[in-house]
């Protein structure tokens, strides 16, 4: 919902959807396959013209950090100007992630609110860092796992397709092991 706002309403041509196979911040033995996790997001913007997927993380050295990913997008579309999508919650510890003076020197900011969050741009960002008055949607993707493995009909969350592929290949589901 949200990056189809964003393509309608902000300066986005189109919003592109990065599918990582190693998020520093995650841990790698809980995530589903890669292939499995780029296959739902295919599925989930098939029927929108400027919603497009990338799995240009696929073939990076991991841990991907966004700086290289962004490096990489511009350096294989140097006719692109990327801008960067985050909630407010990565906003308020981006001071944290890696290089991150060269993201915002180099490439613009859109930062989506999140409730309870308070966003803080200092003047020197206001050119390339902007909050997007967007409607809040507060349905996350860990409520989605959790949900699923809780065993829940979740399905007027997802798109139809994405829900029964999640079915389909049984992912999500609890284990043994507490995986979700």
């Amino acid at each position: 919902m949200l990056a189809s706002y964003l393509s309608e309403f902000t300066y986005l041509e189109e919003v592109w959807f990065v599918v990582t196979p190693h998020n520093p911040l995650k841990d790698t033995a809980i995530l589903i396959d890669d292939g499995a996790r780029l296959e739902m997001v295919k599925i989930a913007v098939e029927a929108y013209d400027r919603l497009l997927v990338s799995d240009v993380e696929f073939n990076m050295p991991r841990p991907s950090y966004t700086v290289n990913t962004l490096k990489e997008l511009s350096g294989n579309y140097p006719d692109v100007n990327f801008t960067l999508i985050i909630g407010a919650d990565n906003w308020a510890v981006f001071d944290r992630w890696k290089n991150a003076d060269e993201i915002i020197n180099n490439y613009k900011i859109l930062i989506y609110p999140r409730p309870g969050v308070e966003i803080v741009i200092p003047d020197l960002y206001r050119k390339t860092v902007q909050a997007v008055d967007a409607p809040l949607i507060e349905v996350s993707s860990t409520f989605i796992r959790k949900s699923i493995s809780e065993g829940k009909n979740i399905q007027a969350f997802l798109p139809v397709k994405v829900y029964e592929f999640i079915k389909e290949n049984q992912l999500y589901l609890l284990s043994d092991s507490s995986e979700s």
